[in-house]
């Protein structure tokens, strides 16, 4: 699944136990789907990224309450180390590393590679990733410059569609 690391990158960040992270992000997916009819991707500044992952961050809080061990009893000594202890209730701010989000890109590139012909994503890429000249790449593949950066503009279209936010 595309998101899959990125949600195990938030649940590791909530600290959530490695064992638990399997069954947590499960938790996260099943909440994902349930409330994607809600998702409105047309409001301005909603970002699926940001959407997926405030419920990730409701899930992880959900799994920290249902595992806290119980209460036991104390007094004024109990009281002041519990108020020494940071509110968590607000959730960890997950953030997304550069290696999920790298790898998550690289599995994005994979996937669209094969529905592009050769010379199509070879243009691309060499304008785009190598940073060449749309001309020079022309000249040495034996096409236009026009045709070099219309392979360019079709590609980059087809993966912001499947990218959305991440290639803004």
């Amino acid at each position: 699944m595309l998101y899959s690391p990125l949600v195990r990158h938030w649940c590791s960040q909530a600290g959530i136990p490695e064992p638990d992270v399997p069954d947590v992000s499960q938790e996260i997916f099943v909440a994902i789907a349930s409330s994607l009819p809600r998702y409105q991707a047309d409001r301005p500044g909603t970002k699926f990224r940001a959407w997926m992952r405030g419920i990730a961050r409701n899930k992880t809080r959900e799994y920290r309450k249902r595992t806290r061990p119980d209460r036991g009893i104390g007094g004024t000594d109990a009281l002041k180390r519990l108020e020494e202890i940071p509110d968590t209730d607000a959730g960890p701010d997950l953030s997304e590393g550069s290696d999920e989000l790298g790898a998550l890109y690289q599995r994005v590139v994979d996937l669209l590679r094969d529905e592009f012909e050769e010379r199509t994503w070879t243009s691309f890429w060499q304008v785009v990733v190598e940073g060449r000249a749309p001309s020079l790449v022309a000249d040495e593949m034996g096409i236009t410059a026009n045709a070099v950066r219309q392979a360019r503009s079709r590609v980059i279209r087809r993966l912001r569609e499947e990218m959305g936010e991440l290639i803004d």
